[in-house]
């Protein structure tokens, strides 16, 4: 079995190929861990070997492992709605109703529920009816970042995969590859910070794209420069708001990330320097300062204004 782009987790890729390769599949898996720990990456693996119709599945290559990839294979059925907070019975209830029908193009339905301990104890109740007696063709991919929150008796009926952090020598050439223009240390202190789960590692490094007023900040606010960061400040005063927000948010992480350099952890070249030249107290200060630069911004007070309380008291 073919995991391609889910790294590690190697004991859990040995199980679930021997499991597939002997015709054990279960009907409802609960794929458990972290934001950005791979579970979505698995639910597509998982799903486009369900489809495949090749003896090394998933083969990638075939139609139905395509489209699952690509995430548009018409039997494979995301249910969610990102813009509630829960999941509603009523949801899973459209599920019920579906389920009974055939699938269009491929040899099971699957359903991925990506935040499955946000269902309601009715909607888990009501999809524990069907997890009972599902249709022989049905499979359901639980997806969660706190398995404690759903039902014992829902999760008795999955078979749990509880994902791993990515180790050192296996993810930080992939965070390099992915992550070309940064340096060494910028990758293993985003590994590092990310406790070895890639999808925040990502997230850390994809932050740490820098606007240029965020490479002057850190320069002039390490080095203690007040002139320098007034001439920055008086520079940005006639920014749009969601510009200064935007740029205000990197300033209050590196800040931050600074703080983490102070405590022991590693950090790039950038917040490094400033947990060198800066102290806890004084950062903590700092950081505090733009969070309610950033607080002002959303209240809708001019950007010349908030630049020019910054070069006061930051």
């Amino acid at each position: 079995m073919e995991f391609a782009g889910f790294l590690g987790n190697s004991d859990l890729k040995q199980r679930l190929s021997a499991s597939f390769s002997a015709g054990k599949m279960a009907h409802c898996y609960l794929i458990c861990g972290p934001a950005g720990s791979g579970k979505r990456t698995l639910a597509r693996i998982l799903a486009a070997a369900m489809e495949c119709g090749e003896r090394n599945a998933p083969c990638g290559c075939c139609s139905d492992c395509r489209k699952t990839l690509d995430g548009c294979h018409p039997d494979v059925i995301t249910i969610d709605e990102p813009e509630k907070k829960t999941v509603s019975v009523e949801l899973i209830r459209q599920l019920q109703a579906d389920a009974y029908v055939r699938p269009n193009e491929g040899p099971r339905k699957i359903y991925v529920i990506p935040r499955a301990q946000d269902m309601t104890d009715s909607a888990q109740n009501a999809l524990l009816k069907l997890m009972e007696e599902p249709p022989a063709y049905v499979v359901f991919l639980l997806l969660t970042d706190n398995a404690e929150k759903l039902l014992p008796t829902v999760r008795s009926r999955c078979a749990e995969l509880r994902l791993e952090p990515v180790g050192e020598r296996e993810a930080l050439p992939w965070l390099q590859r992915q992550f070309p223009q940064k340096d060494a240390q910028s990758v293993r202190a985003a590994w590092s910070r990310a406790g070895g789960f890639l999808g925040q590692a990502k997230d850390l490094l994809q932050g740490e794209l820098q606007l240029p007023q965020t490479t002057q900040f850190a320069q002039a606010y390490a080095a203690g420069d007040r002139y320098g960061l007034t001439l920055l400040l008086c520079s940005m005063e006639k920014l749009p708001r969601d510009k200064l927000l935007e740029v205000l948010s990197q300033w209050k992480q590196l800040v931050a990330d600074a703080l983490l350099v102070r405590a022991g952890l590693p950090g790039g070249p950038e917040a490094t320097a400033l947990g060198q030249h800066r102290t806890a107290p004084a950062l903590a200060v700092a950081a505090n300062l733009i969070q309610q630069a950033m607080e002002h911004c959303t209240a809708n007070l001019g950007a010349g204004h908030i630049c020019g309380w910054l070069a006061v008291n930051l």
